[in-house]
């Protein structure tokens, strides 16, 4: 017995835009399933799979996404003018950066490898 991990299950109130936002974003193609369902095709991992939902989002994240960037402040510089914004979950003065994608879902931007 085992388990294959094949989708991470995004919830949005506009699934179409915020995975519009994200595959902009991220450079990976979007497409609709045979239930209507928005994907986006991670090149090395599983899919990003957006799901409808009524409300909106109302506490931070219980699970958080982690990107490191060639370089980290032209990275932030570019997903603020894609329509992220600062997040602040209590980091206090780290190395990584938090914002939240248009729907309020935070994630890290860490140091670039150096």
């Amino acid at each position: 017995m085992g388990l294959t991990f094949t989708a991470l299950c995004i919830d949005a109130r506009d699934v179409r835009g915020l995975a519009q936002w994200w595959s902009t974003a991220l450079g990976w193609p979007l497409e609709t399933d045979d239930d209507g369902d928005v994907l986006l095709r991670a090149p090395a991992g599983p899919d990003w799979l957006f799901l409808g939902v009524p409300e909106e989002k109302t506490v931070k994240n219980r699970l958080h996404l982690d990107f490191r960037p060639d370089d980290q402040q032209a990275e932030v510089d570019r997903l603020l003018a894609l329509g992220a914004r600062h997040a602040d979950v209590g980091q206090g003065d780290e190395t990584w950066v938090v914002l939240a994608d248009p729907e309020g879902n935070e994630f890290c931007v860490l140091a670039a490898k150096g």
